[in-house]
């Protein structure tokens, strides 16, 4: 692979690191000292500090550090220090957890709840419809929304995992800063939350650990540190209570419950499909009609997620990898496949490609929960490949296995795409077919 090739694969934070790695020896003196601080003007001198060291989830994790298992943290408000540290932790979602269904308040009009763009928005629906107060067994008189944005954490030391041997590192922070997407208090704690409104792999422990020592000092209250996920594809939250079993240890996070909750759908049921089905019959799409790729995108939620985060603005693909946990090869392929289903397109500004909406993908968006889906549902089955898997699927009344999968795709992209390529692309059929049958009660 030449260096431009190797470059076109690279983001703006790759780069501007590889810059900042070479102009400084940052490598060679991690290897002598096991770190390496920088201040927020040497970073600036590159790229703005801001874009440059706060990520969410490991994946997003510049090339550098990934090479060479770093991570960086904030430890005062214009000094970061990177080294061998452990920052994130993993999520693992139970399938099996029933969720707790909440009836959407009728008398609020000012947020839709099929259609939440924002953590913010997200909260704020978790707060109103009762489930903070639920999840903290109080009632909702007695539950209190009481913190939200930037803040300074004081001075503190704490210890933290190095990935490179078992000598932890022993690091302080002063005044740096930290923000709390939302906190909510009741007579005898505080919850601290850090939301996301798409499903994640894992996340940033610093993002509960810095307001957790911020607040643990402060008040005489228990402190819970927790994450919030939402995802619009099923109006689903998830949260996950913790507590760190250590105080001064980083890593010590241990997950205490999770608790699942679902505003009340409305029903779909096998009718519901089956009249979808024949009504695709007359319009559908043949592959190869146009140029956009065949999808391989196996999460159809993400897609879910991806077009109701574009109804809020216009976003390139560079932004759409830094919003989701995506490499930014990963970015190109959600888009594609909402192109694919005519939901997005591309639009060209002077500087960079841009998604947006497009009429039908906005007029899907708008619809109640139970129209929305059935309406996506149709924009899949309007495409032969998904048609005749999901053909098969109902004369059986259950998945076909993956090589029948295969076989019945073969046909339609074996012009376009070698044996390999089918093989991965059979499995985002599959995924979306498996998505159409999760969806009938």
């Amino acid at each position: 692979m030449t260096n431009i090739e190797n470059n076109i694969k690279k983001n703006k934070n790759d780069l501007a690191w590889e810059e900042l790695f070479e102009k400084y020896n940052i490598l060679d003196t991690i290897n002598n000292k096991g770190y390496f601080e920088i201040t927020s003007d040497q970073i600036n001198d590159v790229r703005e500090s801001r874009l440059m060291a706060k990520f969410d989830h490991a994946i997003k994790l510049p090339q550098i550090f990934q090479d060479n298992q770093l991570s960086i943290l904030p430890i005062s408000r214009n000094k970061y220090i990177i080294g061998h540290f452990e920052t994130h932790h993993k999520v693992s979602y139970d399938q099996q957890k029933v969720s707790i269904k909440v009836e959407f308040t009728p008398n609020i009009q000012s947020i839709d709840y099929t259609n939440i763009p924002s953590e913010s928005l997200a909260l704020n629906c978790a707060f109103n419809t009762g489930i903070i107060a639920n999840l903290l067994e109080v009632d909702s008189s007695q539950c209190y929304y009481t913190l939200s944005g930037r803040m300074s954490t004081g001075q503190f030391s704490f210890r933290i995992n190095n990935l490179r041997s078992d000598n932890v590192y022993h690091l302080s922070v002063n005044a740096s800063q930290c923000e709390i997407d939302a906190g909510f208090e009741t007579e005898d704690l505080l919850l601290i939350i850090e939301a996301k409104n798409y499903l994640v792999e894992d996340f940033l422990i610093r993002q509960l650990y810095y307001p957790y020592r911020l607040w643990q000092d402060k008040i005489n209250k228990k402190v819970i540190p927790a994450l919030m996920t939402y995802s619009n594809a099923n109006n689903l939250f998830s949260l996950f209570i913790y507590e760190f079993t250590d105080t001064l240890d980083y890593n010590s996070i241990k997950l205490i419950k999770q608790v699942n909750y679902q505003i009340l759908p409305e029903q779909i049921d096998r009718g519901d499909v089956s009249d979808i089905f024949e009504k695709v019959k007359t319009k559908i799409k043949e592959e190869n009609s146009n140029n956009i790729p065949f999808p391989q995108a196996d999460l159809f939620p993400k897609i879910i997620d991806l077009i109701s985060l574009l109804s809020d603005k216009e976003l390139g693909k560079e932004e759409i990898s830094n919003y989701y946990e995506f490499h930014i090869r990963q970015a190109g392929y959600y888009p594609d496949a909402a192109k694919y289903l005519g939901l997005i397109e591309e639009v060209k500004s002077s500087q960079t490609k841009l998604f947006r909406l497009t009429e039908e993908g906005l007029s899907i968006l708008s619809y109640g929960y139970k129209q929305k889906i059935l309406s996506l549902i149709e924009k899949i089955l309007e495409h032969r490949v998904f048609y005749e898997v999901f053909k098969t699927a109902l004369d059986a009344a259950d998945i076909p296995s993956k090589d029948e999968i295969i076989s019945i795709v073969t046909p339609y992209l074996k012009d376009k795409y070698s044996p390999s390529v089918i093989d991965r692309r059979s499995r985002t059929v599959e995924s979306w077919i498996k998505w159409i049958w999760s969806q009938i009660d």
